[in-house]
């Protein structure tokens, strides 16, 4: 019985492809448009090219078509209606992806195709396609994408072929999940165009993935480090002026987000649109940088030294003052929110002439009214200690209103760094 069914086989092939020929249109009449239905399955995303915007996809293309010079009756052949040859032997349409971005010429997929009685072709191939796709990474690493796979005939208008999907979009039954790259659908949309070749119009398909970027290892990768850096940075503020580390903490917070921003713009294709976690970094850089001038100013302020002129009228009234006990910025053992004023020390007085103790009688040679200038020697040492004094008072004074920028300054940063940090964290929900 086998033997019978190979021979009806055999005896079917030769009556089929005796006359037959794979290089015409096979249509009974010219002048008819013969129907393709075209159906996709993607099966997995290879690769998500980013820099050279490129899609590499591995589908399952099934196209169906019927063929006027390959029918029979199965009662003819006991029975048999359908039978599985290589696909080089009969016609096949000429599909192509248009926006086909691989240097390579197309493989010919070496598949069968199944021939049933009444002359219907169905062609099943894999594929491995590389396609053009226009990425945006405004919103990177929280961004969605949409990349389109236009099929369509390369020689035959719509008159001579006519493609149309089946369904409303492929199929994702067999798809491999991806770890990087979310599907949402793959929607399908049949349009018609003329080009300015052709006075025809050509119909094609246009397949459009959805897809949205699994942002975590970004989010553990890249901006969790980025929004640790920046929160240290406004400690700088924080550290005594005296350790001297204040300016070297800013440099070295700069140079690590440098570091990422390098390995960011690797990744990144070089668009006008900037990613919104490089906008967080360059933000948080620039904060970063003019945290460190401040540094640099208030240090200044600190070491003016005993011979720095005083504090100005304002800055004592307004910063020493109230902006100190807002701040509780106090000196040891004063209470919180009781902020001394300074007080301007008393200059220093020269000495009089002739200063010195009562004239009176005084008949002893060696009677301290005589000794004149040990007073006067006295007198010197009592105004330098009072300059000195004054000069302490002025170079505290500095110190103070160093301290005072310093906390004023540590509650701006701080507060920058987390409303930005918490800016960018929102997206990731």
């Amino acid at each position: 019985c086998l033997g019978a069914e190979g021979r009806l086989a055999h005896k079917l092939f030769r009556d089929l492809f005796t006359n037959y020929t794979s290089a015409l249109r096979p249509v009974a009449d010219t002048d008819q448009a013969l129907n393709v239905t075209l159906e996709v399955t993607l099966s997995q995303i290879i690769d998500m090219d980013e820099r050279n915007q490129v899609l590499t996809l591995y589908l399952w293309i099934r196209q169906e078509w019927t063929d006027a010079y390959l029918q029979w009756d199965p009662d003819n052949y006991g029975g048999l209606d359908a039978i599985r040859i290589p696909s080089s032997l009969v016609w096949r349409p000429d599909i192509v992806l248009y926006n086909k971005a691989d240097t390579q010429p197309p493989a010919s997929a070496s598949t069968n195709v199944v021939l049933r009685h009444d002359g219907a072709v169905r062609w099943d191939a894999p594929a491995i396609t590389r396609s053009s796709c226009r990425v945006d990474v405004s919103a990177f690493p929280f961004d969605a994408q949409r990349c389109g796979l236009t099929f369509g005939s390369w020689t035959h208008g719509g008159h001579q072929l006519d493609v149309r999907p089946r369904g409303n979009g492929a199929s994702l039954a067999d798809f491999v999940e991806n770890v990087e790259w979310r599907v949402l659908g793959m929607p399908a949309r049949r349009r018609v165009l003329t080009y300015g070749c052709c006075s025809e119009p050509y119909p094609d398909v246009t397949f459009t993935l959805l897809l949205r970027r699994r942002a975590a290892a970004y989010v553990c990768n890249l901006l969790l480090p980025c929004v640790l850096i920046s929160l240290l940075a406004p400690l700088a503020f924080h550290l005594p002026a005296d350790s001297g580390e204040k300016v070297s903490l800013g440099v070295t917070v700069l140079l690590a987000l440098t570091v990422f921003q390098l390995l960011l713009a690797e990744s990144m294709p070089p668009a006008e649109s900037v990613p919104l976690i490089g906008k967080y970094y360059m933000a948080t850089m620039t904060m970063v940088t003019f945290s460190t001038a401040l540094t640099i100013l208030i240090m200044n302020l600190h070491y003016c030294g005993p011979s720095a002129r005083p504090v100005p009228a304002w800055a004592q009234a307004f910063l020493l003052g109230y902006l100190a006990r807002g701040l509780c910025v106090r000196e040891r053992g004063e209470p919180c929110g009781q902020s001394r004023r300074p007080e301007s020390p008393p200059s220093p007085q020269p000495p009089e002439e002739g200063a010195g103790p009562p004239a009176g009688p005084c008949h002893e040679p060696r009677c301290l009214c005589h000794q004149e200038a040990l007073l006067r020697h006295v007198a010197t040492i009592a105004n330098t200690f009072r300059s000195h004094r004054a000069a302490q008072h002025r170079h505290e004074d500095w110190k103070r209103l160093a301290r005072v920028m310093d906390r004023f300054f540590l509650g701006i940063f701080f507060s920058m760094a987390l409303v930005m940090s918490l800016l960018v964290l929102v997206q990731a929900l």
